[in-house]
């Protein structure tokens, strides 16, 4: 959406953008597991339930249908195999990662056993959309949720759905603890000293969902979305133990850089720093990895 409108898209390698796998409900359920499902939407079975972040299944993200980025690749989760969901993790109102239709549908499809985890500003817009059951958390705060303990983080960011309503919801990124595990969904962020701040009071985390996509050009991008290096960085200052989950790429065009770009950066920023391969999980949407 930033680049210059004289400028021709950027060539991309569609050998390079994710190639979805055929998602299997049995294995996800079967034990803690995660799921890409495409961008910042990242399914999570984790103590027995089924979480959900930044819903996202639609064609096109803008304000009207037919407006907006489309998407490149497809969800990694069908909608018909998505199994029952528990509780959605809302990071900011930004159309890539807050879709009404896809919320009203999973008002519809699971009804009452729905909690949303948002940021504060989101209680009425939900209610409205068929999800009454909110939980809002301000930075620092936290929803005990046997088994599970939710946190919500600092971010670096902004929201704004509408021309007047800049910044009146809020924006979190979010701790999720269960069973001793934790796993880190930053939503979406610039580099900051929030990071090492969180690391240092929560780290290290086990699982890392962190985005490396939609960071050019950096003089625009750099103070709200990170870039493969600083996810690296980010990494590191959430205590660099467990597994990077690179999201918020490859799905929708946002920015300057080519969509296949960012897992090389991050390969090669990862490489660098001399980080075990193993731990740098670029997943297929809809790939079922096995958490432990």
């Amino acid at each position: 959406m930033w680049r210059r409108l004289w400028q021709p898209p950027p060539p991309d390698d569609p050998a390079g953008l994710p190639q979805p796998a055929l998602f299997d409900p049995a294995a996800f359920r079967s034990g803690d597991a995660l799921v890409w499902v495409g961008h910042a939407t990242v399914l999570l079975h984790l103590g027995g339930r089924v979480w959900l972040t930044d819903p996202v299944w639609r064609r096109r993200v803008g304000p009207l249908p037919g407006l907006g980025p489309e998407r490149r690749t497809p969800p990694g989760v069908p909608w018909a195999a998505l199994p029952p969901v528990d509780r959605i993790l809302l990071s900011h109102d930004h159309y890539d990662h807050l879709d009404a239709p896809a919320l009203r549908r999973l008002a519809r499809r699971f009804g009452p056993r729905l909690v949303v985890v948002a940021p504060p500003g989101y209680r009425r817009w939900l209610a409205r959309r068929g999800l009454p059951r909110v939980v809002e958390l301000a930075w620092g705060q936290a929803w005990d949720d046997p088994p599970a303990r939710v946190r919500a983080w600092p971010a670096q960011h902004w929201t704004r759905r509408g021309p007047c309503d800049t910044n009146r919801r809020g924006w979190s990124a979010w701790g999720l603890e269960v069973a001793g595990r934790k796993v880190f969904f930053a939503g979406d962020t610039g580099y900051g000293p929030h990071l090492a701040a969180i690391g240092g009071a929560w780290g290290p985390v086990d699982v890392a969902l962190l985005p490396i996509g939609a960071y050019a050009p950096r003089e625009v991008m750099a103070p709200v979305h990170l870039d493969p290096e600083e996810a690296v960085r980010a990494y590191l200052d959430l205590g660099g133990r467990g597994a990077l989950v690179p999201i918020h790429w490859g799905t929708f065009r946002l920015s300057d850089e080519p969509l296949d770009e960012p897992p090389r950066r991050l390969a090669a920023a990862w490489q660098a720093a001399g980080l075990p391969p193993e731990r740098l999980w670029r997943l297929r949407p809809g790939e079922v990895r096995r958490l432990g």
